[in-house]
């Protein structure tokens, strides 16, 4: 969590508040479903924000949980994401073990 110190009080940086919203929203996924950045940011309130939704994920990383981000992906259901993953198939991988199929 970052924190912006300002005139003597410590405030929650008003981008983690949507990075916190976003991870709410991805802690909602389904197992064996998938849903686009852009759903994401719609969810939140946010409907312009899709990039902004691909930057949380990729630092999703550093919480404390895991988050099934697997299960997002593009507006076009590519994936995306793959290289946040170690290897690259490994997204992959993770979405067919829930019964979903990938093609290409």
């Amino acid at each position: 969590m970052i924190f912006v110190w300002m005139e003597n009080n410590l405030y929650k940086s008003k981008k983690e508040d949507f990075f916190d919203a976003v991870y709410d929203v991805v802690r909602l996924i389904p197992r064996g479903r998938v849903t686009s950045y852009g759903a994401i940011a719609r969810a939140t309130g946010s409907a312009q924000s899709s990039r902004l939704v691909g930057t949380a994920m990729s630092l999703c990383h550093l919480l404390s949980e895991t988050l099934p981000a697997h299960r997002v992906v593009n507006s076009a259901g590519l994936l995306t994401g793959k290289h946040h993953f170690g290897w690259e198939d490994e997204m992959q991988r993770l979405l067919e073990a829930e019964g979903i199929v990938v093609k290409n």
